[in-house]
């Protein structure tokens, strides 16, 4: 525990309701609350997670898979989506917890935000919605209805603060996570890797829409890659929790499938193949040479290309405000054209990690998680300080 705080035995219990929803979330949502608790036991947290949250000792009362939208919403899932609002509605008006703390997840949270302020609670948001490309308007609920703001990317503070919202960047919590744990030589023992060999690792994204849409592209691209050099090597990596499905029994003809490795796929092989998300900036933390892609429905692409304001999709690009990892999407994302870009950025690898050098220094150091967790456990003795 560091210098400071003070835990007491005999402390009253500082109820925390804690929402998240994508793995990412619930990754950073997880650390939080496990780094809260070493400055201070005392707090006890209740809400809505997925399995890293459910695996901290959270007292959850729905899981996140419940609240998974992906697109339109068909009506079982809206049906689905208001049970859980309203729940939370009746938790919150019989005055169940002191501080709400929301973790990114903007289309339900949101409203739970305000549905919070309103009932007098204070709340903290953790991952800010990315306004700054679409959706500006939400900037006016955050403004309304969020006591402090905790953002992760560098251009974020300003850009909230100057629309008057208390916001603090401490740098990224991927800083704290992003590290491999298999040295490179046993790594490609455990897996009866060649160590000559050429290898690609393939993400084809984390939500089973993500893998319909993407996973027969992967194996047409790396069919093709290996038409170019039959050496090749791909691995694909499956995000935890997906189901089975006919789309990964053909995968297991093509590649090698690896779960929980996603690190040392990045940080071992010459290339990847990456559906846009949070694992572009896991790869390059990693110095790991990428393409990234990512399809839509047409009529979902065309709303989103009228929408998003930002000039590019993928986190490294956007924070860099240069193109490092050449982004292919929808109709240009043919296997052949794929295949090309990767075998482009194998052969410029070392200027890649080179700039992505830039990038860890832009995203700060280690240790984000303790402090924005400091700030938390200050916030909530300021709360016991007022009449």
């Amino acid at each position: 525990m560091k210098k400071g705080f003070k835990a007491f035995s005999g402390a009253k219990v500082l109820k925390v309701l804690i929402i998240t929803g994508e793995i990412s979330g619930d990754l950073y949502g997880a650390l939080l609350v496990r780094r809260i608790r070493e400055i201070n036991p005392s707090f006890h947290f209740i809400g809505i997670g997925g399995p890293r949250l459910r695996g901290s000792e959270v007292e959850v009362l729905f899981s996140a898979e419940a609240l998974s939208l992906v697109g339109i919403p068909k009506p079982a899932e809206l049906k689905k989506y208001l049970f859980i609002y309203r729940k939370i509605e009746e938790f919150l008006r019989k005055k169940k917890v002191d501080l709400v703390l929301l973790v990114d997840f903007p289309g339900f949270n949101l409203r739970i935000a305000k549905l919070a302020k309103n009932l007098g609670y204070p709340v903290i948001y953790y991952v800010a919605p990315q306004v700054w490309a679409w959706h500006k308007h939400r900037i006016n609920h955050l403004k309304r209805y969020v006591d402090q703001l905790f953002v992760i990317l560098p251009f974020e503070e300003d850009f909230f603060k100057n629309h008057g919202i208390p916001t603090r960047y401490f740098g990224h919590p991927l800083l704290d996570v992003v590290r491999v744990n298999l040295p490179r030589e046993l790594f490609y023992e455990i897996y009866n890797l060649n160590p000559e060999t050429p290898v690609v690792g393939f993400f084809p994204g984390s939500r089973e829409i993500e893998i319909q849409r993407h996973l027969p592209l992967f194996i047409k691209v790396y069919k093709e890659l290996k038409k170019r050099n039959s050496k090749i090597k791909g691995i694909l990596c499956r995000a935890p929790g997906l189901k089975d499905s006919p789309f990964w029994e053909k995968a297991k003809e093509e590649f090698l499938i690896l779960e929980n490795m996603q690190y040392e796929v990045l940080k071992y092989s010459q290339a990847s193949l990456l559906a846009s998300g949070t694992i572009t900036l896991e790869a390059a933390l990693l110095q790991n040479p990428a393409v990234v892609t990512y399809y839509l429905p047409p009529w979902m692409y065309f709303l989103a290309k009228r929408l998003v304001k930002v000039p590019y999709i993928s986190l490294p690009n956007l924070i860099l405000n240069r193109e490092i990892y050449p982004e292919i999407l929808q109709d240009r994302s043919s296997p052949s054209e794929l295949a090309l870009a990767l075998e482009k950025v194998m052969s410029e690898g070392e200027s890649i990690k080179k700039s992505l050098l830039e990038l860890r220094k832009a995203l700060g150091a280690p240790g984000v998680t303790w402090k924005i967790a400091e700030e938390i456990v200050k916030f909530s003795q300021s709360l016991k300080n007022k009449p």
